[in-house]
């Protein structure tokens, strides 16, 4: 069962997916929702958000502890993370700001 703030944030990024799809038809993000990590025991969820062709991957991380707060990088979908997540507030995470971080970093050079 997704929690609410997941909801949430899967809507957003659908919303942002339509945008960049209407304005970079060539990003073509993917979007995944994961909650692997709390199938583990680990209790937090992952929403992803891919770009087959630059092989760039946004990760936001929710954590139950801190319900209010994301955690997000800035990777690349076939290397592990590094630790180097950057806090947001969960209520500051719009369609503007998915769409300003997809459209920057998957047509940046890499």
């Amino acid at each position: 069962m997704l929690s609410v703030a997941l909801k949430s944030l899967s809507e957003i990024a659908s919303q942002t997916h339509a945008r960049i799809q209407a304005d970079f038809p060539a990003i073509d993000p993917i979007i995944g929702v994961n909650q692997g990590m709390r199938n583990n025991g680990y209790p937090a969820d992952i929403l992803t958000i891919d770009c087959l062709k630059t092989n760039k991957r946004i990760i936001i991380l929710l954590h139950d502890d801190t319900p209010e707060m994301a955690r997000y990088q800035f990777a690349f979908r076939n290397k592990d993370p590094d630790g180097d997540f950057k806090d947001i507030q969960l209520a500051d995470i719009t369609i503007q700001i998915l769409y300003d971080w997809v459209s920057t970093y998957f047509t940046a050079a890499s």
